[in-house]
């Protein structure tokens, strides 16, 4: 332990000395969330979705396929208890709950007039607005079609309407983000992706630093275990990358006003794992490459695809079905989930349980990627 904290003091000493390096660390994530927070923007499709049917008339079996066939939203779960939909909507599986009461179709025949509910997931801020949008068009459409089928009717000479004309109320209630703020949303997402490029970057350019500069042979003769070695050139940016997550949730919480529903020390245990994923994929790719311009390169090409694939910018739901099987390889998006739904959704350990389960083998993977390649390297 005496080896990895002297050699891991090393490598503090030389951020700390480096002024472009502490400014990379320090500054220009806080800059990057401040502005990326403004200017990022998604469209919604495939919204999943959960269906309680507590009617199980042919009317609300017509109304959740006109919803499963209209492109704008998937049917990811069905059943008649409002507990399990609500735990659905809390572990972030459906987006949106369509709720159709009793008596759905003989409200409508006998009074013209039905309710049903549409609880949205509003962590996703202007999203739930369109969600609520094509849901509203979609019930419109439904109970104009209703009528087309059978019009109302008159009774006598009087001209008195016997039944009235079909209208489904629907009734609307914007679930974590009442506000509709996508920023809420947004920041959480992109100050993780801010941890991870700069983690990443900065351990992917390090043991090729080494390299260039010739020291790697002189530690590589030295008593240091290839573990140990690791661990050391790990553990600093390990605690960088907390400091920028604190920094960051600073920010999100005074200048944009996120919300920290759930607890912070919960936050802070799944982005201690999930850092060492990140840094320890960083480590891997300076084990591959022999110059740091080389590190630069193979880091931002992988970042990119996992940025574009975490669901930060472009929604999960709005993928191709095989390219979200795929994200599911992708760390960032688990831990994307897990920042979002502890501060804005209040998730506790059950809640995020399977994304954190999926860090953990991730960091176990690529920890022992990172040392068994660094050994092949310099054997």
């Amino acid at each position: 332990m005496r080896r990895i904290l002297f050699l891991a003091r090393a490598e503090a000493l030389h951020v700390v000395r480096d002024r472009a390096t502490l400014a990379q660390v320090l500054v220009v994530p806080v800059v990057q969330l401040l502005i990326l927070s403004n200017a990022a923007t998604f469209q919604i499709r495939n919204t999943p979705t959960y269906v309680v049917d507590f009617d199980r008339s042919s009317a609300s079996r017509g109304l959740v396929a006109r919803f499963a066939a209209s492109g704008h939203f998937r049917v990811d779960g069905a059943s008649a208890s409002l507990d399990l939909a609500d735990e659905a909507l809390l572990r972030g599986d459906v987006t949106m709950v369509l709720t159709i009461p009793p008596r759905f179709e003989s409200d409508l025949a006998r009074a013209g007039a039905a309710p049903v509910q549409l609880a949205v997931n509003a962590e996703k801020g202007s999203a739930a607005g369109i969600v609520q949008a094509y849901a509203s068009a979609i019930v419109s459409a439904y109970a104009r079609e209703l009528e087309e089928r059978d019009p109302p009717s008159r009774a006598g000479t009087s001209g008195e309407l016997r039944r009235a004309r079909a209208r489904i109320d629907v009734q609307t209630r914007n679930w974590y983000n009442p506000s509709l703020n996508y920023k809420h949303y947004m920041v959480p997402g992109i100050l993780v992706a801010l941890v991870t490029l700069i983690g990443t970057l900065l351990t992917a350019q390090n043991i090729a630093r080494e390299k260039e500069l010739g020291t790697l042979e002189q530690l590589n003769v030295t008593p240091i275990t290839r573990g140990q070695f690791i661990a050391a050139k790990l553990l600093p940016f390990w605690v960088l990358g907390l400091v920028d997550l604190t920094i960051g949730l600073m920010v999100g919480r005074f200048v944009f006003g996120v919300p920290m529903r759930g607890s912070v020390l919960l936050l802070f245990g799944s982005a201690a794992l999930y850092l060492v994923t990140a840094l320890a994929i960083g480590l891997w790719i300076s084990t591959l490459v022999d110059t740091q311009q080389q590190a630069m390169f193979v880091t931002f090409f992988i970042m990119n695809v996992y940025l574009l694939m975490s669901g930060l910018f472009t929604p999960i739901d709005s993928m191709a079905p095989w390219l979200q099987t795929v994200s599911q390889l992708n760390p960032v998006r688990h831990f994307v989930t897990i920042s979002r739904a502890v501060l804005i959704k209040g998730a506790g350990p059950a809640e995020i349980a399977r994304p954190l389960l999926t860090l953990v083998v991730f960091g176990a993977v690529m920890l022992t990627l990172a040392i068994r390649q660094y050994s092949k390297r310099t054997a």
